[in-house]
């Protein structure tokens, strides 16, 4: 069985489990504390990062875009079609910028900051880098989502799904960015119905149910979090 290393809001992480969801992959979570660096874990992956992918008979797995690549190349749906990176290269080229324009842009700017300053610094020590939110990152975080937001919308409303007529890495890539601000409750929904109609066409995925489910200790969810009619 298929082991992801983890963290229950990490965007990252959230974009593989969908991944995973949606070619009913069966895989074993084990949440891994990154900021830890726990030398076990640099052994498996020198970078620290997360999310990591561990299966038999391969190198560890790291990085979010590095596993996608890697399910796309060895597994196939039930019905062997629909695959998630399409088959001509000029599709499969907007697939790949919009999930890396998430990946690495929305999460530089909103995700990542929100996440970190909200979360993650709570389990951290000093020396880790935690401590108390740092304000202005949480505010530059909440402006820059707006742009974003409003860019998700103009691709909703001028294709079927984000990077063209199917459901793709693009689309995951952007539902499990905005799933973990959305768990915040920062994502200002009444700027974009497009956006907004999109997202819950994702949300109602049977890919999505797991996370929609899963709660942090001390930090509940917002109201309409798990609400597939927001």
């Amino acid at each position: 069985m298929l082991t992801l290393l983890h963290q229950p809001l990490c965007p990252l992480s959230r974009y593989v489990r969908l991944i995973l969801g949606e070619y009913d992959i069966d895989a074993r979570l084990v949440e891994e504390r990154f900021w830890e660096r726990r030398e076990e874990f640099l052994v498996i992956n020198p970078a620290g990062t997360i999310p990591v992918m561990i299966t038999d008979g391969i190198p560890p797995i790291p990085s979010a875009p590095i596993i996608a690549e890697y399910i796309e190349e060895t597994h196939v749906t039930a019905e062997g079609v629909d695959r998630l990176l399409p088959s001509e290269p000029r599709d499969r080229v907007e697939v790949r910028r919009l999930a890396s324009w998430f990946n690495d842009k929305f999460h530089a700017e909103v995700s990542g900051p929100l996440v970190t300053e909200r979360v993650f610094k709570r389990h951290m020590t000093l020396e880790q880098g935690g401590g108390p939110p740092d304000t202005a990152a949480l505010r530059a975080a909440r402006h820059n989502i707006r742009y974003h937001l409003a860019y998700i919308g103009w691709l909703a409303r001028t294709r079927n799904w984000l990077a063209g007529d199917r459901l793709s890495l693009a689309d995951l890539a952007a539902a499990a960015h905005l799933s973990a601000v959305d768990y915040l409750g920062d994502v200002p929904w009444n700027e974009d119905e497009a956006a907004r109609v999109w997202y819950a066409r994702v949300k109602s995925r049977p890919s999505f149910r797991v996370l929609l489910t899963e709660t942090l200790a001390g930090i509940p969810p917002a109201k309409h979090y798990a609400d597939l009619d927001f």
